[in-house]
């Protein structure tokens, strides 16, 4: 937990550049907004993933909110939902004023419909409810937010799968293949070579999760020495006076 802490604070991925601005009093300056911003849009090329960096966006947004961009929000919060169990999802939810929707005719502000979708899916997620993510994940009431937002960036399936996966480890030593499948959303070969690819064994529809100190139960015994200097005291006067 240690070191995914550490890489959460300070990811390999990041440059000094970017070290620098996230660090340094240069994160308050608007000037650089620019910079974090294809920097996020990296992230969601590459599968990399950097929170305080796009922490750093939101809160320039906050002092400066001609400079806001909703579709920059959406990707940040979609990012942040493959870092479940971690708390960025609310963090980043947390430096998002309200404020009236952006009054722009070419361009509608996707945020006021996105926004309740997307802590849907965070709730589910948070909630272990798998199945029930995907199914409103794959929904027509999310189309646009796959064709627009979730298409672009990659490995977006793969890393709440991940999640899934996470969630497993820390909660069983042994679950059904098939209901391992609604997990993470995939069936047949496919949940097959998914299993093999978490190094996870298959025995008779069953998939045995290796040990680990978050499924294993450990018996604890638990002594207290517990002081009654009262009581102690009234015994001792009760000797003395037999």
């Amino acid at each position: 937990m240690a070191s995914a802490t550490a890489e959460w604070l300070t990811p390999p991925t990041r440059t000094e550049l970017i070290e620098n601005l996230v660090s340094g009093v240069d994160r308050y300056n608007p000037s650089n907004v620019g910079i974090l911003e294809d920097y996020l849009y990296h992230q969601i090329r590459s599968e990399e993933y950097d929170c305080l960096a796009n922490l750093a966006i939101l809160k320039l947004y906050q002092f400066n909110p001609d400079l806001f961009n909703p579709d920059v929000v959406v990707n940040i919060l979609l990012k942040a939902l493959t870092a479940e169990p971690f708390p960025d999802f609310n963090l980043c939810m947390s430096l998002l004023d309200d404020r009236p929707p952006t009054s722009s005719t070419d361009e509608p502000d996707p945020l006021p419909t996105l926004l309740p979708m997307l802590t849907n899916l965070y709730d589910l997620l948070h909630q272990c409810r798998f199945p029930a993510f995907w199914a409103f994940y794959k929904s027509e009431q999310l189309e646009s937010l796959r064709e627009n937002y979730t298409i672009e960036c990659v490995g977006f399936e793969d890393a709440i799968r991940e999640v899934a996966a996470r969630a497993v480890k820390a909660t069983f030593t042994r679950i059904g293949l098939e209901r391992l499948g609604t997990y993470v959303d995939l069936s047949g070969p496919e949940v097959d070579a998914w299993v093999a690819k978490q190094g996870w064994v298959v025995d008779g529809g069953v998939v045995g999760i290796p040990p680990n100190p978050d499924n294993q139960i450990e018996s604890v015994v638990i002594r207290e020495n517990v002081k009654l200097p009262q009581l102690a005291k009234v015994i001792a006067h009760s000797a003395q006076t037999k």
